[in-house]
């Protein structure tokens, strides 16, 4: 009966189907291909150029007096050049009361600015780990809390915010500045708070994202090491997210220093405390009759943007690179 054994075909929904290697390579090249080809960089050359022109007149238009700049537009500058730097020392140093300078509000939104991205990126990256590589009990449910929190909009929460300021943390400032003259009764503290609560969760969930894809390898074998969750945090992920922290600090940095409303709320207007887009708001008078200073103005709240941008750029693609391709 061995003999007569007959070999069945096996059908055609039991073999596994794989796809090839070389298909994938080749849908990858292709695409690439695409993303690169001539018309591509054409594309994004003619992107790029519109992009920049109003940001290019916005800086020729500031070096031009007001006259020209009330008559005729930036691109005649080559009929009617008249560069000055009237505008910017008009806003940079006036102090008369229709124009107030932006140079003493430097130092506020720089104050302002720099720590309210440092903490959230703090706080945040230690938040990220400990949902990434520590169990504990319910943190399941508290890390979907947290990220549920980017649904509330913020303007739900600034007047209770301000009231619990208001209730709790002015009282502790008012004591301190009486027992310390030297410290003023009005500081940044409330605007610090307000930035890194707002910005809490979904720095948190796009830190996490990040630390979640270091390999579990590298963790448990510095466990096995007899290294602590510290040691692991500052020793192992913290230097292989900084290209995730760095590509995050810029966004923050960036949505702090072009705030107005929370600078509105919770800085009181007083000058010791008010940013720069405070100012901004003001220079164009009363009656909005001195807007020309607005292109001075403008262009020189964009100074330190552009300087951090360009400082961490290499970090920042690597940022956004990160976790696209494995292997």
């Amino acid at each position: 009966m061995s003999d007569n054994v007959v070999d069945l075909p096996i059908p055609a929904t039991a073999k596994p189907q794989a796809v090839p290697a070389e298909a994938v390579g080749t849908k990858a090249s292709r695409v690439k291909r695409r993303l690169t080809s001539r018309w591509a960089t054409f594309g994004a050359l003619i992107i790029a150029v519109i992009w920049t022109i109003p940001t290019f007149g916005l800086l020729l238009s500031s070096f031009r007096p007001e006259e020209l700049i009330r008559t005729t537009g930036w691109w005649t500058i080559f009929e009617n050049p008249g560069l000055t730097l009237a505008n910017y020392q008009d806003v940079l140093l006036s102090s008369s009361s229709s124009s107030p300078q932006l140079g003493s509000y430097f130092v506020n939104s720089l104050a302002i600015s720099i720590p309210a991205t440092l903490f959230p990126l703090v706080l945040a990256a230690m938040a990220a780990y400990a949902f990434a590589w520590i169990k504990f009990k319910w943190s399941g449910a508290l890390f979907v809390f947290i990220f549920a929190l980017q649904i509330v909009p913020m303007q739900m929460a600034l007047i209770p915010l301000l009231q619990i300021f208001t209730s709790v943390l002015q009282p502790i400032q008012e004591q301190v500045h009486n027992v310390l003259p030297i410290i003023p009764e009005q500081t940044y503290v409330q605007v610090w708070i307000a930035h890194t609560l707002f910005a809490l969760p979904l720095v948190i969930f796009l830190l996490h994202n990040f630390i979640s894809e270091i390999p579990g390898e590298v963790i448990e074998a510095a466990k096995v090491d007899g290294a602590s969750h510290s040691q692991v945090f500052f020793r192992i992920v913290l230097p292989l997210a900084v290209p995730a922290i760095a590509s995050i600090a810029i966004f923050q940095f960036i949505w702090v220093w072009n705030d107005l409303l929370v600078a509105l709320v919770f800085s009181g207007g007083t000058a010791d405390v008010a940013p720069l887009t405070q100012r901004l708001a003001e220079l164009s008078g009363n009656r909005g009759q001195d807007w020309q200073r607005l292109t001075a103005g403008a262009f020189v709240s964009l100074v330190v943007p552009l300087i951090v941008f360009f400082s961490l750029q290499r970090y920042f693609v690597r940022g956004l690179l990160a976790g696209a391709t494995k292997g």
